[in-house]
C-alpha cells in the first residue's frame, strides 16, 4: 500500500508509470544532448573545489566527501538517476541552466535537489554552491520530488507474506517478541507560516506550527508505512486513528497473518509496537502505566521500550540526514510538504536498501522530537489487554 498522505490538493497524473507500467507498451526514453553527457563529473568537481575553497571541513576522500554532501555512495546516487531521468529530460522547463549558459544535466538536476534535502540551507545557498540561481533551485527540486513521488514508491510498501516472515524472526532473534511486524512513533515537521494561515489547527501542543508524520518500521528501521500532511495540533492517538493502515488492522485486512503459540500455548497474533501516546489495541502493544509494577510487568515494558526505539532512532537518522526536515521550514507549501516529507522517507529506504553507511560527519539529533513532552494515551481495548498479559507471561 502506498503511504498515506493527506492533501488538499489533486497531482497531476502521468501516463507513464515506469516498471509499474502495462507489459508489452514501448517507452521511448529521450536523449540528453551529448554535452550534457560529457559533464556528468564535471559539476562534481568544480562542486567540490568551491566547497574546498570555502574553508568547509570535507572528508580527504572523494568518495567519503561525495557520501557527506549527498547522504549516498555514488553508485546508490547513479541509481536515483536512473529513476527520474525520463522524467527530469522529457519536461525541461525554461531557465534551467547554469551561469555558463548550459543546460543542466540530470546529475546536476539530482545533485542540487538532494543537497537542497540534506542541508536544509537555503535556495540562495544551495544555488551559489552550484552556480545556479534560486529560482533554478526551486524548479530543480520540486521536478525531483515530483519524479521520485512518482517513481520510487515501490521502495516504500508494506510487506509481502515472506517479507514480514523474516521481519517477525529478527524482532523475535534480537528482542525475544513473537509474531511482531514492526515499530511505531510519529514526530513533528516544525514551520512558520504566513499570517494569513496561521491558525489553531496547526498550532501544536508547544506553540509550534508544525505537520506530522507517523511511521512504522521494520528492524532494519526501513520505513513500510507512513502516514503525513495531518496538523501537528492533533495527539498521537488521532493521528492513528486518521490513517488508513489503522482502518486496515481493524478491518481484519492488515496484520493478519498466521497465530504463534506463547509458552503456555496461548495464541499471539500479530502486532506492532508503540509508546504510551498509542492506545493499547489487540494489534499494539504499549507498556503498561503506574508505579510499583510487577517484575513480569517492568520486564515487558523494557522490551517495548527497546522495540520502540526502532522508530524513534530511524526518525533520529531522517531528520539528521535530510536536515530540510529538521530545521524550522521557512513558510512551506502545506500541499507540497507531504511530498518533500515522502521523498525524504524514500531517499532514507534507498540507503537502507543498497546497503549505504551513514557518513561518520552527519550529526543525529538526540531526539526527533526535541522539546516535545510525552504523550499519555488513556484507551485501553480488552483484547489488547489480554495479549499484553499473553506477551508478559511469554517473556518472563
Amino acid at each position: 500500500m502506498a503511504p498515506h498522505l493527506k492533501k488538499t490538493k489533486k497531482k497531476i497524473k502521468r501516463k507513464s508509470k515506469g516498471a509499474g507500467g502495462k507489459l508489452g507498451r514501448k517507452r521511448t526514453v529521450p536523449l540528453e544532448p551529448v554535452e550534457n553527457r560529457a559533464l556528468e563529473t564535471e559539476w562534481w568537481y568544480a562542486f567540490l573545489q568551491k566547497n574546498s575553497d570555502s574553508g568547509i571541513p570535507i572528508p580527504p576522500e572523494e568518495d567519503d566527501a561525495f557520501r557527506h554532501f549527498f547522504r549516498v555512495s555514488k553508485r546508490t546516487f547513479e541509481y536515483i538517476c536512473s529513476l527520474v531521468r525520463e522524467d527530469l529530460i522529457s519536461r525541461p522547463p525554461s531557465g534551467l541552466i547554469n551561469i555558463e549558459g548550459r543546460l543542466l544535466s540530470v546529475e546536476k538536476q539530482v545533485a542540487i535537489a538532494m543537497r537542497r534535502l540534506a542541508s536544509g540551507d537555503s535556495q540562495v545557498s544551495v544555488g551559489s554552491a552550484f552556480g545556479v540561481g534560486q529560482s533554478t533551485v526551486s524548479q530543480v527540486t520540486w521536478r525531483f520530488i515530483e519524479s521520485m513521488e512518482d517513481r520510487a514508491q515501490h521502495h516504500l510498501c508494506w510487506p509481502d507474506s515472506a517479507k514480514i516472515e523474516e521481519i517477525k524472526s529478527q524482532f523475535e532473534a534480537t528482542f525475544g517478541l513473537p509474531n511482531c511486524c514492526g515499530s511505531i512513533d510519529a514526530t513533528h515537521i516544525v514551520m512558520t507560516l504566513p499570517a494569513i494561515e496561521s491558525s489553531d489547527d496547526w498550532c501544536d501542543s508547544e506553540r509550534n506550527y508544525s505537520m506530522f508524520l507517523q511511521c512504522i518500521v521494520d528492524h532494519e528501521m526501513r520505513f513500510l508505512d507512513l502516514v503525513t500532511g495531518l496538523p501537528g495540533s492533533m495527539t498521537f492517538a488521532r493521528l492513528l486513528k486518521c490513517s488508513g493502515f489503522f482502518k486496515l488492522c481493524e478491518a481484519g485486512n492488515r496484520l493478519n497473518g498466521p497465530v504463534k503459540l506463547s509458552k503456555d500455548n496461548e495464541e499471539i497474533r500479530e502486532f506492532i509496537v508503540g509508546d504510551t501516546g498509542f492506545p493499547l489495541l489487540h494489534w499494539l502493544m504499549t507498556p503498561f502505566e503506574g508505579k510499583n509494577l510487577s517484575g513480569p510487568c517492568e520486564g515487558f515494558n523494557k522490551t517495548v521500550v527497546a522495540v520502540r526505539l526502532v522508530a524513534a532512532k530511524a526518525l533520529s537518522r531522517l531528520k539528521g540526514s535530510w536536515r530540510i526536515l529538521h530545521k524550522v521550514m521557512w513558510r512551506p507549501d502545506k500541499h507540497k510538504l507531504p511530498s518533500i516529507v515522502l521523498v525524504c522517507c524514500l531517499l532514507h529506504n534507498i540507503i537502507i536498501d543498497y546497503g549505504d553507511e551513514l557518513p561518520d560527519g552527519v550529526a543525529l539529533p538526540d531526539h526527533h522530537d526535541a522539546g516535545y513532552k510525552e504523550q499519555i494515551c488513556q484507551h485501553v481495548d480488552p483484547r489488547g489487554e489480554e495479549m499484553r498479559e499473553i506477551l508478559t507471561k511469554h517473556l518472563n
